[in-house]
């Protein structure tokens, strides 16, 4: 039941008239962070989980079980919504299913299958996609894998940066006719653009990434944008802070006067400290 709230809260968002940004979270303190800072919502990127578990680039090497099992981690650490990229579904149609399976049981709110072909064929340096003929027996696959009707599956198509708006807008309109909750669109490239996708149909849209003139969340809203993407910063700034952190210590500078460090306080909060010690009197007898 706590699943089926993050996933009717993601689905109050969709249904809303509003356009929110949501916090790109990839571990069990990052949700947290974004927990308590009030995001609505929780991306969980195909790139930072591949950072995040293995420390290798976006390229389809981390694992259905593995980005399952990090979604699970955060399930367990924070009740905030997550929409996953579940990126081409790790496979074919059936294994699309099992994808959606075991991002349900591990907490999505929801999740996203594209049509990219993936990985990349061999001597091709272009990005691909799949027909849409297998584009739509992919989505009928993962809304057939659904076991809590709550779960937000979503279409998403990188068409318009690879062939064009118009097959992006065919693409869009099938997997509406299929059946999925809401459209996903990456390379989206003008207000325009944006304008013709909306006119042609009719489920909430999401953007993964769009150039400044479309950075207004009212505009955004106004064509049906319920959700824009923002990158992945917070695990940019990490990488740095860790690097620095560990470059200054490696040069020989005191533990203690390294600047930039999470106070006791914020450590407490993020770890759930006073929780912690709450059980630990109760169930422990410590403490009392």
């Amino acid at each position: 039941m706590a699943f089926r709230r993050r996933r009717e809260a993601l689905r109050s968002i969709l249904s809303g008239s509003s356009c929110i940004r949501p916090g790109s979270v990839y571990d069990a303190t990052s949700i947290r962070i974004a927990e308590d800072l009030g995001f609505e919502l929780g991306m969980f990127g195909g790139s930072v989980a591949s950072l995040a578990v293995l420390g290798d680039p976006d390229i389809a090497l981390i694992t259905l079980t593995e980005l399952a099992e990090q979604m699970r981690r955060m399930s367990r650490a924070a009740d905030l919504p997550v929409l996953v990229d579940a990126d081409h579904g790790y496979g074919n149609a059936l294994n699309v299913r099992r994808t959606v399976q075991e991002l349900e049981a591990a907490g999505a709110a929801g999740l996203t299958i594209e049509d990219t072909l993936l990985p990349q064929a061999y001597g091709v340096t272009k990005t691909q996609l799949i027909s849409l003929q297998e584009g739509v027996g992919k989505i009928k696959a993962a809304l057939d894998g659904r076991g809590d009707p709550t779960l937000v599956i979503m279409g998403r198509t990188g068409a318009a940066s690879v062939t064009s708006i118009e097959d992006a807008i065919a693409r869009a309109r099938a997997y509406e006719a299929a059946g999925v909750d809401a459209l996903f669109f990456t390379g989206v490239k003008t207000l325009a653009e944006l304008q013709a996708i909306a006119a042609a149909t009719t489920l909430p849209i999401v953007l993964g990434g769009a150039p400044e003139e479309m950075s207004d969340p009212g505009i955004l809203a106004g064509q049906r944008v319920r959700i824009a993407l923002q990158g992945h910063a917070p695990f940019a700034a990490a990488t740095q802070a860790v690097y620095e952190t560990l470059k200054a210590l490696r040069e020989g500078q005191p533990p203690r006067t390294l600047k930039g460090l999470a106070s006791s306080d914020l450590t407490g909060r993020v770890m759930r400290e006073a929780d912690v010690k709450a059980r630990s009197a109760e169930f422990l007898g410590l403490g009392k």
